[in-house]
């Protein structure tokens, strides 16, 4: 019998069947419902294997290379941009789906049976090849590589970029899956989208190597690398999400070779998860303005990001940087302390910010836009910190006093009762350790003046 074979409200999957979520490998059996309703997220329900498996991570890194499969900072700023996008989600439907289901209600051709394995694996195939159809032209659409370069921005590889996502590109994303509501159901698109993103996690890594035959057909550790390298033989290469097949009917696939060099061919430079969605949007408004001619300036919104008048669609491959393999990844000076002081407050942040998902259809708007905007404070005052800004610690101050106002009026609450009275104490001390800071710095500054 399917899963869904009675209607009713979300059904939780079983820790196991959360796990076989991971690596595609729920049958259709097992993840089959009749309607959307009955659909659980488990993206959401995946979040503790994800602290898991980012820990395995790092002790296999450690046994094999002694040395850490990532850095405070880099990874601070990767779940920083994951919790980022997906607070649109807090406030209203994913989008893919509300456009899915708008094109489902009203333009269906036919209905296959959302009960027929043959329906599952068709939409496999389908939700993979849309994602393939949409990756490439994310890279090859200037104003689309503008949202979804916040991915390849990191310059370390590991569980941690899986997570590292973008607040806009779902919003160019959802047009490649229409094709497929004319006739498949729902139910089966939603959990086949959430499969599609979920197997991509566990590929984001180095301490996997090769996979032997599976090399073949699926997307792997060692594929993703090569998509993720700024090496000239990897740019726009392996865009397949679960499926490498399409890569080599299409001919964009490329079997790792020498040592991988990730991130972007120009670094960012930065931490701050609001400048890293940003920015790109903003030099494009720039080049749009400072380009002649009205066919140019279009030409700068879709063609490809290397573009520039008199290149190629894509731009010029001899104008990529040129690998020399002692490329140092961006990682400012920070003090220890600072360091201990980020990765606690972040986590107090993934514990408010779990607590809202779990409590948000109970909580009046207001009070899910002022925790929302919390949030987003937070996150950015921590790409601040962790590139060691001067401006932080005034930032850190508002933070920490707003934190206290608005735990203290009840708009805020952990997961945890027992944490209540120590984040406040908490909050309120590094109010006041960010207070001597400044008025530190205030006094050194004046006696340099003297």
């Amino acid at each position: 019998m399917a899963a869904g074979s009675e209607a009713g409200g979300p059904r939780d999957p079983t820790p196991g069947q959360q796990l076989r979520a991971l690596f595609y490998a729920l049958p259709p059996g097992e993840s089959s419902f009749r309607s959307l309703e009955e659909v659980p997220d488990y993206v959401e329900k995946s979040i503790p294997f994800f602290i898991t498996f980012i820990g395995l991570e790092f002790a296999v890194s450690w046994i094999q290379k002694r040395k850490l499969s990532g850095r405070i900072n880099d990874g601070i700023s990767s779940l920083s941009l994951g919790i980022l996008s997906r607070l649109p989600d807090v406030l209203f439907r994913s989008v893919d789906l509300i456009s899915y289901i708008y094109v489902w209600n009203n333009y269906r051709l036919f209905e296959l049976p959302w009960d027929s394995p043959w329906t599952w694996y068709l939409t496999l195939l389908g939700v993979d090849f849309a994602y393939y159809c949409f990756h490439r032209i994310s890279h090859e659409v200037n104003i689309i590589w503008a949202a979804h370069q916040v991915h390849h921005s990191s310059e370390d590889y590991n569980l941690f970029t899986a997570l590292r996502q973008s607040v806009l590109q779902k919003y160019t994303s959802w047009m490649f899956n229409l094709p497929m509501a004319l006739f498949i159901p729902p139910s089966v698109f939603a959990v086949h989208l959430q499969f599609n993103l979920l197997y991509q996690f566990w590929i984001h890594t180095e301490v996997i190597t090769k996979l032997g035959p599976l090399e073949w057909i699926l997307n792997t550790p060692s594929h993703h690398r090569v998509h993720h390298g700024r090496n000239p033989y990897c740019i726009d290469k392996n865009y397949g999400g679960t499926l490498i097949i399409w890569d080599r009917i299409f001919g964009t696939f490329e079997a790792e070779d020498e040592k991988v060099v990730y991130g972007l061919t120009h670094p960012v430079n930065s931490f701050d998860p609001i400048m890293l969605q940003l920015r790109p949007l903003a030099h494009i408004w720039n080049t749009f303005w400072a380009t002649p001619g009205f066919c140019n300036k279009l030409s700068v919104i879709f063609k490809g990001p290397g573009w520039g008048p008199g290149k190629p669609r894509l731009g010029l491959p001899e104008e990529i940087p040129v690998i020399t393999g002692k490329e140092v990844p961006f990682n400012p000076i920070v003090p220890a302390y600072l360091n201990c002081y980020a990765v606690v407050h972040f986590a107090i942040i993934v514990d408010l910010y779990t607590e809202l998902l779990a409590t948000v259809t109970m909580l009046s708007q207001g009070t899910v836009l002022l925790r929302i905007g919390f949030i987003i404070l937070s996150l950015a005052s921590f790409g601040l910190l962790m590139e060691n800004k001067s401006k932080a610690g005034i930032l850190e101050i508002i933070r920490c006093l707003v934190f206290i106002v608005i735990y203290k009026l009840g708009y805020f609450r952990s997961q945890f009762s027992f944490l209540g009275y120590a984040y406040e104490i908490l909050f309120s001390l590094c109010a006041a350790f960010w207070g001597i800071q400044i008025m530190k710095r205030i006094t050194s500054f004046k006696d340099k003046r003297h």
